[in-house]
C-alpha cells in the first residue's frame, strides 16, 4: 500500500503554494539534488569521459526504460529513452507508416496536442506520398476507422479537457480495420496506469517531465511492441542507433530491438534528474494512485460548482472517462488563473478560454485540494481577476 504523506514528504514544495499544475512540470524529488550533485561531481568531475562506461551513462536509457515501463504496461526491452516527445513521436510515426505501405490515412483528433499534428504534417511533406492526416473530434474517431486507415495517431487524454479515450477499445478497432495505433502518453504515464502491452499497442511515446517529475528537458519515451521491433526502420537512424556504434561504420545499421530507436547523445545530468523521481515511483502502488486521483478530483469538482457558476466544468463527469485533471471554461480564464497564482494556487491555462489543474496523489491531498477550492471561489466570487495586471500574457501560459 502505498503512503501519500510518506511520497509527498519526498518532493520539495515552495512554502506556501498549492501545486495543481504537475501535469505540465512536475515538482523537484528531494533526492534529485543529490542525484544530480553525485553526477556531477562524482562521475563527470572524477570519471571524465570514463563516465559512459563506469558510471553507465550508455546504458541508462534502455535500464530507465525498463523501470519506467511497469508504469505504462510495457513488456521488458520495449522502452528506451531519449531526445524530445517531438521526436519520439516522428519516429514512431514513421515506422508504423512503413509498414503500411499501401493506405494512406492517418487519424487524429481534435483533442490532439498540436506539435503532435505538426509532426504529421510535416513527416507527410517529407515523404510526398500522398499521406492525409484527417483530424476529427475525440467522439468520432471510431466512427472513421476504415479500411483506408494507415495509423490512428492519439493521445490518450486530451491535454485541455482531460478527457480520456479507451485505449483497448480503440486499438481493437484500429487493428480490425488492418491499421497500427500510436499513442502518446503525456497525460497519462505517472497519472494512472497503462496497459500497452494488455491492449495490444503498436507504438507510444511520452515524456517524463510532467506526471513523472523528472524536471524540466528530462528525456521522452519510444514504446515499441516486440513484434514490430524488427520490422520498425527508424527514419532518424542516429549513430546511437547504429548496431555497432563505436564501429563507425559509414553506412548504417539499425540495432536490435528498441536499441534501435535511439538517435542522440543520451541527456545524462536529466537522466539523473529521472533515477531519482523512479526511485518513488518503484514504490508507488498504480491501482491505489487512481483510486485517490478520482477522490481528490471528484472533490474538487463538487466543491467549485456550486461556488463558480460562472465556470463551466468541460472535464468529463464520469471518472473513468478523464485522467488526472479538471478543466473549466471561462471566458477570462488567464486572468483567472493569474489570480489564482497570486495567491500561491498554480495551475495553467490554455488557449482559448480553458483553466486547468492536474491532481497528483504523490504530493496533493485533500486539504490543499479543498484550499484551493476556496481559493479559487474567493476569485470569482469578487471578480478579483478583473484587474488589468492579470491581463497581460507572458511567454509561457
Amino acid at each position: 500500500m502505498t503512503d501519500f504523506t510518506a511520497t509527498r514528504a519526498l518532493f520539495h514544495l515552495p512554502e506556501g503554494v498549492i501545486y495543481l499544475d504537475g501535469n505540465s512540470l512536475g515538482p523537484m524529488p528531494r533526492a534529485a539534488t543529490d542525484r544530480v550533485a553525485r553526477t556531477l561531481r562524482d562521475e563527470w568531475g572524477e570519471m571524465l569521459i570514463g563516465g559512459w562506461n563506469r558510471a553507465g551513462w550508455m546504458a541508462q536509457p534502455r535500464a530507465l526504460g525498463d523501470r519506467l515501463g511497469r508504469l505504462i504496461g510495457a513488456e521488458p526491452g520495449s522502452v528506451v529513452l531519449g531526445d524530445t516527445l517531438s521526436i519520439k513521436v516522428y519516429q514512431a510515426l514513421a515506422a508504423a507508416l512503413e509498414m503500411q505501405p499501401d493506405r494512406r490515412v492517418i487519424l487524429s483528433d481534435s483533442g490532439n496536442f498540436p506539435t503532435d499534428l505538426y509532426m504529421a504534417e510535416g513527416l507527410i511533406a517529407g515523404l510526398g506520398r500522398g499521406h492525409q492526416l484527417v483530424i476529427v473530434a475525440p467522439e468520432a474517431v471510431e466512427d472513421r476507422i476504415g479500411p483506408d486507415l494507415a495509423v490512428l495517431m492519439l493521445t490518450e487524454v486530451d491535454y485541455r479537457t482531460g478527457r480520456r479515450h479507451d485505449m483497448a477499445r480503440l486499438t481493437r478497432a484500429a487493428h480490425d480495420a488492418g491499421a497500427l495505433v500510436l499513442w502518446d502518453l503525456a497525460h497519462s504515464a505517472g497519472a494512472f496506469a497503462v496497459d500497452l502491452a494488455g491492449t495490444g499497442a503498436d507504438f507510444a511515446a511520452g515524456c517524463t517531465y510532467k506526471y513523472l517529475n523528472a524536471g524540466p528537458g528530462a528525456p521522452a519515451f519510444i514504446y515499441v511492441a516486440p513484434r514490430h521491433q524488427d520490422a520498425a526502420r527508424p527514419a532518424l537512424s542516429g549513430w546511437l542507433g547504429h548496431a555497432a556504434p563505436f564501429a563507425f561504420e559509414p553506412a548504417y545499421r539499425p540495432g536490435a530491438g528498441i536499441e534501435r530507436m535511439r538517435v542522440g547523445t543520451p541527456p545524462v545530468l536529466q537522466m539523473a534528474a529521472l533515477e531519482a523521481a523512479l526511485d518513488i515511483w518503484d514504490g508507488v502502488d498504480m491501482d491505489k494512485l487512481r483510486a485517490r486521483s478520482i477522490e481528490l478530483t471528484e472533490l474538487f469538482i463538487a466543491l467549485v460548482e456550486p461556488r463558480c457558476p460562472d465556470l463551466h466544468l468541460v472535464t468529463p463527469r464520469d471518472p473513468g472517462q478523464r485522467g488526472s485533471q479538471v478543466s473549466f471554461r471561462f471566458p477570462d480564464g488567464y486572468a483567472a488563473m493569474q489570480a489564482l497564482i497570486a495567491r500561491g494556487v498554480i495551475g495553467d491555462f490554455r488557449a482559448p478560454d480553458i483553466m486547468r489543474f492536474g491532481f497528483a496523489p504523490l504530493y496533493i491531498g485533500e486539504d490543499e485540494v479543498r484550499r484551493a477550492a476556496d481559493i479559487l471561489a474567493e476569485v470569482m466570487e469578487n471578480r478579483l481577476w478583473d484587474d488589468p495586471a492579470y491581463h497581460i500574457r507572458a511567454a509561457v501560459t
